[in-house]
């Protein structure tokens, strides 16, 4: 069961508290720069979980300020469409709505998550030229609650793991395919439950990439199970040239 910590109480909650109603995941970006990506991309992350976990979601943007960039950087980065109607989730019985805003913003007596800023060290349109999963990945390094430095080193180190891990997938790919071990299974879901401990899922991916008695076709099928979540397409390689 995913749980979340609201913004408003400082508790955990429930993201989802009738596991198969219709929750509504708002995103509140103040505008298209990095810090509005961010809130993005939790939201993003967000109802991933909940779908995984078997919970139908919608998503909606909300804000007055370049939408249309907003909507197109999302998209680059992999995130989900956001709905244009605000009375969908009314009109099918939405259960809960959880919103996702920045450190400053909030909705009254809502149950809220809460993004640190980016220092934009870096500027957004040139870097979702190139691989935009690189940004995901550096984005998705750090606790959301944690101010974020997003320089051209951040991005670097990134860079670098992404190429690493989609070689290793796709060497794995070759390999007999084998079930994700029920223990790793856990583990990631019970990083991402617990207030979507995205960090915690990349530790055990590194863990998973070099623990020696796991199969490769079991750390293949672990990746791509990971990468539901994730959203870092890490099987881009596989049935590439060797």
């Amino acid at each position: 069961m995913l749980r979340i910590i609201d913004a408003r109480t400082g508790a955990p909650v429930e993201a989802a508290p009738a596991r198969r109603g219709l929750t509504r995941i708002v995103a509140h970006a103040s505008g298209f720069d990095a810090s509005g990506l961010r809130v993005l991309l939790v939201a993003d992350l967000l109802v991933r979980a909940l779908e995984m976990g078997g919970t139908p979601v919608w998503a909606l943007l909300t804000g007055d300020r370049e939408q249309a960039e907003l909507r197109a950087g999302a998209e680059s980065l992999g995130i989900r469409p956001f709905e244009d109607s605000r009375d969908l989730g009314a009109g099918l019985g939405e259960a809960q709505a959880v919103h996702v805003v920045g450190v400053n913003g909030g909705t009254p007596d809502a149950v809220r998550i809460a993004v640190a800023p980016v220092d934009p060290a870096v500027p957004v349109a040139p870097a979702l030229d190139g691989d935009p999963a690189v940004w995901r990945l550096a984005l998705l390094g750090s606790g959301r609650s944690q101010p974020l430095r997003l320089d051209a080193e951040a991005l670097e180190t990134a860079r670098h793991t992404l190429a690493r891990w989609r070689g290793a997938v796709a060497d794995w790919a070759r390999r007999p395919s084998r079930p994700v071990p029920e223990q790793v299974r856990g583990r990631l879901r019970d990083a991402w439950e617990d207030d979507l401990d995205v960090p915690a899922v990349l530790r055990v991916l590194e863990w998973v990439e070099t623990r020696p008695d796991l199969p490769d076709g079991a750390r293949f099928e672990t990746y791509a199970y990971a990468d539901r979540l994730l959203g870092l397409d890490l099987a881009r390689d596989v049935g590439g040239a060797s």
